[in-house]
């Protein structure tokens, strides 16, 4: 999953950076609006975190530019204040849910999580695509009986085609949702098509169809046809 954390106390910026990238998240932050607003202008995120006081604009304003461009984007509310006011209008807006500082990062990862399931998983942990199951309390996949050892770029990678099934997705657009920020950097995208070719070995070594077909000079699509899903 790939979230964006729009906060403006560096602390609290590094401290759920580090966090979330220990849970396997990857994560890109902004420290105040204009930031935040030029990243969900330029990139897709499955869940952006928005403080409400914000340097040179309002989290509310953000949440209602992030809803306008994509609106199937999870969100979560943070601020310091606990009013009912900012609370509403911001789940009017279509947050997904609000958090009150202080807060327990493991209350925050369980909030992100709750979003992820009613958003993407219809409430559940397990998303079945075809013959594979993804349980994504546990990051664990299997194909049939078969467990796959995936190293956990491979389970990012496999989670975010089975998320997008029948989209085509660039090579830039699959480096930024693994890599985030650093991605810019990169002298070529090689290393995207090494980590498609690994998991697609992983997944043919359990008999499983070939479900990430290329498309020429885009970049791949996986496939399930609605039978099998």
């Amino acid at each position: 999953m790939k979230i964006l954390i729009v906060e403006d106390n560096p602390d609290l910026r590094e401290n759920i950076l580090t966090f979330l990238a220990r849970e396997n998240y990857t994560c890109e932050t902004a420290a105040d609006y204009e930031q935040g607003f030029d990243k969900i202008m330029s990139y897709t995120y499955d869940l952006v975190l928005i403080d409400i006081m914000l340097p040179h604009g309002n989290g509310l304003q953000l949440l209602q530019e992030l809803k306008s461009v994509r609106p199937e984007t999870g969100s979560i509310i943070i601020s310091a204040k606990n009013s009912l006011d900012d609370k509403v209008k911001g789940l009017d807006i279509g947050a997904d849910d609000y958090l009150t500082k202080p807060f327990q990062l493991p209350e925050l990862l369980a909030r992100i999580k709750a979003v992820h399931r009613r958003n993407r998983l219809d409430g559940s942990d397990i998303l079945q695509v075809g013959e594979i199951e993804i349980n994504t309390s546990t990051r664990e996949v299997t194909v049939g009986e078969k467990l796959l050892d995936l190293t956990p770029k491979e389970y990012d990678l496999l989670l975010y085609f089975a998320s997008n099934n029948n989209r085509v997705l660039s090579k830039q657009t699959i480096a930024e949702h693994l890599w985030g920020d650093y991605a810019d950097h990169l002298e070529n995208l090689d290393f995207v098509y090494q980590h498609i070719k690994n998991l697609r070995k992983k997944l043919a070594d359990t008999d499983a169809k070939n479900y990430i077909k290329s498309v020429y000079s885009v970049g791949y699509k996986f496939t399930v046809s609605p039978n099998e899903s």
